[in-house]
């Protein structure tokens, strides 16, 4: 299916955030650079969450000292989110992409499970606020590799050269905070996370990539496709090819 589509369809009412991000050309639009992203939604010096009740967790200290993880890089970011931004015209492609694809498949669940995952759910019909299920190997998320499939995005974010997108889509669900209305992680799937983005690009990419890679979650009020969980990775400066040739590995070989 192709993701070209008539510029003027939308699939739902416009907000005031959504025309903002519309009315500049893409000549006027400003890519979100690796600086930005940070301050979007990179990570925090600890200093600036003295009273934050997680330091003083038995359970997180314990898990901190076993896994030999640093506080700082659990922690959740200035997570402005809802400032992420894409070119205009690919906003306006995008648009026009979602209600084509929702007249066609139903939903964008529907395309995404049955074009780009080829995952088939076990049920089909449960609350639909909680999306497919699915048969997991392991109920660990990131555990096994059979469990998540990694994707380069199709409707990136309007990002300088040189920063390539990745979603990670995962059978399993991360919890999420019930204590605050956003639907952003609890800490412990955070750090699940942290885990599974240091292990599968950090490490790969040898001395440096710290400050190549970065991720996040998208709070449940921002995410376009709800019914399946998935995080975004950000890569700069390691060319595409080489992104595409990790997540070809990352594919789990047949029996």
């Amino acid at each position: 299916m192709s993701i070209e589509a008539p510029a003027e369809k939308t699939p739902f009412a416009l907000t005031d955030k959504d025309r903002e991000n519309l009315a500049p050309t893409d000549e006027e639009y400003q890519p979100h650079t690796w600086d930005n992203l940070k301050q979007i939604i990179g990570k925090l010096p600890f200093a600036l969450y003295p009273s934050l009740p997680l330091y003083s967790s038995p359970e997180a200290a314990l898990w901190l000292s076993r896994t030999g993880t640093r506080l700082t890089s659990i922690l959740p970011a200035s997570n402005n989110l809802e400032n992420l931004r894409r070119y205009p015209s690919d906003l306006r492609r995008y648009l026009a992409w979602t209600a084509d694809t929702k007249a066609t498949y139903g939903t964008i669940t529907n395309f995404i499970c049955e074009e780009r995952l080829h995952w088939t759910p076990l049920l089909t019909n449960g609350p639909t606020d909680q999306g497919p299920v699915f048969h997991i190997e392991n109920s660990t998320p990131f555990a096994d590799s059979r469990d998540y499939k990694i994707l380069i995005n199709d409707w990136p974010y309007g990002l300088e050269e040189g920063i390539v997108h990745i979603v990670v889509w995962l059978k399993n669900r991360l919890a999420v905070d019930t204590t605050n209305d956003k639907g952003d992680l609890e800490w412990n799937s955070r750090a699940l996370v942290e885990d599974f983005v240091k292990r599968m690009f950090v490490e790969k990419l040898g001395e440096g990539a710290e400050d190549k890679v970065m991720w996040f979650r998208n709070w449940t009020d921002l995410q376009s496709v709800r019914g399946i969980d998935h995080i975004h990775v950000l890569v700069r400066g390691i060319g595409r090819e080489t992104v595409e040739k990790m997540i070809e590995e990352s594919v789990p070989t047949s029996p």
